[in-house]
């Protein structure tokens, strides 16, 4: 069986099936079983959610020429724009997919239906696909809509049961550092714990930037297949590469994976196969990806100079300058030294964070708050 797992897939404006070419087109026609990463919500809601970045919303015609013309059998929602449109876009897009016939995974009316694993009788067996997004704006709770989110406990859980009653169990994660080609050592770590406990594959996707992968205890972990079809622009090149991961299962139950390069035009978003003299370059860059995450000291080393260029930026969110929008107030502030740069101040934000205690009120507080503004 073959099965194609493809990234982030967001058609927010009107397109073509024509800017697909025939290749990309022939690829998921000739696979057994179709699976994309659904970012943005289908709905008419105009109720955007409080929130940091950008809030996305499909094209619905568009959208669903697209999914029907690549012949897409399964919608991955767990991701962190799925909410973008509050709970009525959750739902909106979940009846948009059930309306066409369209399978979904990792979102719902509440956590419980979020949690849902998908199964999928294929002729090598049943297969468990298990959809999780890191919390970032769009997770479900016990009485609202949202995406899966992660929660490590629940995660094991939940893959150990799948594993109990199927024959292979996917685990399809929404996670990772924007615009970063590796993965962090803790995502490293939990993936692997993931595969510890019954996972036979783990795909991840997020960063808009395609990443390496590693077989760890013969178990493929391919940390980031990057965007798929995402037809916003971005300044930043790697936005327009991304891998479709051929997956397939022999008849001695090995899975065996192939990634598949693809790109879009920076004009009209046309979409094809990466080939020639472009494939052996991304291929490389895939390999040394690849080569360093199986090298542990090289991967810190990598995410230690990642850390290096992030000092600033993240060190500018944290101060409370960062919250005045008016010039001239953000003046007096920074002359009446309010930058937040006292090392008493961020001792505190590091153990409210670190601490699973203070980490877990700081975060009913802090929702407590914005809930009744």
């Amino acid at each position: 069986m073959k099965i194609l797992i493809a990234g982030d897939f967001v058609i927010s404006q009107s397109y073509e099936a024509s800017r697909i070419t025939n290749e990309v087109k022939e690829l998921f026609t000739k696979s057994d079983y179709n699976i994309v990463n659904l970012e943005a919500p289908v709905t008419n809601s105009g109720s955007k959610i409080l929130k940091t970045g950008p809030h996305l919303k499909s094209d619905k015609k568009s959208t669903l020429d697209i999914l029907k013309a690549l012949n897409v059998d399964l919608c991955t929602l767990a991701n962190n724009h799925v909410l973008d449109y509050d709970e009525k876009g959750v739902l909106e897009t979940l009846d948009f997919c059930k309306v066409h016939n369209i399978n979904t995974v990792g979102a719902g009316k509440n956590q419980e239906e979020a949690a849902k694993v998908f199964y999928l009788d294929a002729e090598a067996g049943k297969i468990a696909i298990v959809n999780i997004a890191e919390n970032e704006w769009a997770t479900a709770t016990e009485t609202s809509a949202g995406a899966n989110g992660m929660d490590l406990i629940n995660d094991v859980k939940t893959i150990q049961k799948a594993k109990q009653q199927s024959d292979f169990v996917f685990v399809i994660v929404h996670g990772g550092h924007e615009y970063y080609n590796l993965p962090s050592p803790r995502m490293q770590k939990q993936y692997r714990f993931y595969i510890d406990n019954g996972a036979d594959m783990v795909v991840g996707h997020h960063t808009h930037c395609i990443s390496g992968m590693e077989t760890y205890k013969n178990k493929p972990i391919y940390y980031s297949l990057g965007n798929f079809l995402f037809t916003n622009s971005s300044r930043f090149e790697d936005w327009y590469k991304g891998i479709v991961l051929e997956v397939e299962i022999e008849d001695n139950n090995e899975i065996k994976t192939k990634p598949i390069f693809v790109k879009q035009e920076k004009n009209d978003f046309k979409l094809s196969l990466i080939d020639n003299d472009d494939y052996g370059i991304i291929n490389e860059r895939f390999a040394t990806y690849s080569n360093t995450i199986s090298n542990h000291q090289d991967l810190l080393e990598n995410w230690d100079e990642y850390i290096e260029e992030k000092v600033k930026l993240y060190d500018n969110y944290w101060s409370p300058l960062s919250f005045i929008k008016n010039k001239w107030a953000k003046k007096i502030a920074t002359r009446l030294q309010l930058k937040g740069d006292n090392k008493k101040g961020k001792a505190l934000a590091l153990n409210l964070m670190r601490c699973e205690a203070h980490y877990d009120m700081s975060k009913e507080v802090l929702n407590s708050i914005l809930d009744n503004k």
